[in-house]
C-alpha cells in the first residue's frame, strides 16, 4: 500500500460527487452539478470533466464556492449563457441524441465568501449577463491581478498589483467589496455538523423554480416527418 502525499485531491473528489449525486437523487435526475475550484488549468479541467454529461438535463448548478481565481470566466460564461438554441439533434440506430456547445435549461451559480479573485469575476459578471440567479453569500473581493514574473536570486518572486476590473453597473466597486447574491443564504456552524448544506438545497430550491415556470428544457423529438420514399400509387389499366 502506498500513502498519499496528499489526500486534498481524494477528499475534493469525494465532495464533488456527493453534491452531484445528492442533486440527482432530489431533482429526480432533472438539474445538473458541477463545481469550479479555480479559474486556471484545474477548474477547466472540472468543467469540461463534467459539464458534457450534466448539461443535458433541464437545469444546471455551477458552483464557484471556494474558487481561487484565475483567468478563464470569459470562457466559462459564454458556456453558461449559450441556451436551448444551440441544440443540434444526431440521429441514432435507436432514438436520437442530443449534441450541444451550451447548456439547454436555466441555469443557477452557487457563489460564498470564499469565491474571490476570478472567482469574484465571475459570480458579478454571471449576474450583469442575467444569466441566472446568484446564490450563497458575499464574495471575497479581491479582483486586482498580479503576474508573478519577477524572480530574485534566491529563487523567490515578488508580485505587486497590476490588473484591475470595471463594470458597467459598479465600475470598480468589487475590489475591496466582492458581489452581494441575489438569493442570500449562509450554511451555518450548526448545518455543518447536522451534515446540511443550505446553500446547495437553495440552490436546487431555485433551479427546480425555474424549470417549472419554464417548462423542461429539452425538446420533444416525437414529430419527425417521413422522408422514406412512398409507394407509387396503383398503376391504372387501361
Amino acid at each position: 500500500m502506498t500513502t498519499l502525499a496528499d489526500e486534498v485531491p481524494a477528499r475534493y473528489r469525494e465532495w464533488v460527487e456527493r453534491n452531484r449525486a445528492w442533486v440527482h437523487e432530489k431533482s429526480r435526475g432533472r438539474v445538473g452539478y458541477l463545481h469550479l475550484p479555480d479559474m486556471m488549468s484545474a477548474g477547466f479541467a472540472e468543467f469540461h470533466r463534467y459539464f458534457s454529461a450534466e448539461c443535458d438535463r433541464d437545469a444546471l448548478i455551477v458552483d464557484v464556492r471556494y474558487n481561487r481565481g484565475g483567468h478563464v470566466s470569459q470562457l466559462l460564461l459564454e458556456k453558461g449563457r449559450a441556451q436551448a438554441h444551440r441544440l443540434q439533434s444526431i440521429a441514432l440506430v435507436a432514438g436520437a441524441a442530443l449534441s450541444r456547445r451550451g447548456g439547454a435549461g436555466p441555469v443557477v451559480a452557487l457563489t460564498n465568501e470564499h469565491a474571490g479573485s476570478d472567482g469574484d469575476i465571475f459570480s458579478h459578471a454571471f449576474k450583469l449577463m442575467q444569466i441566472g440567479p446568484l446564490v450563497g453569500t458575499r464574495t471575497w473581493g479581491g479582483v486586482i491581478g498580479i503576474w508573478p514574473r519577477h524572480r530574485l536570486v534566491d529563487g523567490t518572486e515578488t508580485t505587486q498589483p497590476e490588473f484591475s476590473f470595471w463594470f458597467k453597473d459598479v465600475g470598480w466597486g468589487v475590489e475591496n467589496y466582492g458581489t452581494d447574491p441575489t438569493v442570500e443564504v449562509d450554511n451555518a456552524p450548526q448545518d455543518a455538523a447536522a451534515g446540511r448544506d443550505r446553500q446547495l438545497e437553495t440552490a436546487l430550491a431555485e433551479a427546480l423554480k425555474l424549470i417549472g415556470r419554464k417548462g423542461g428544457a429539452l425538446p420533444r423529438f416525437d414529430k419527425r416527418p417521413n422522408l422514406a420514399r412512398q409507394r407509387l400509387p396503383a398503376r391504372r389499366r387501361p
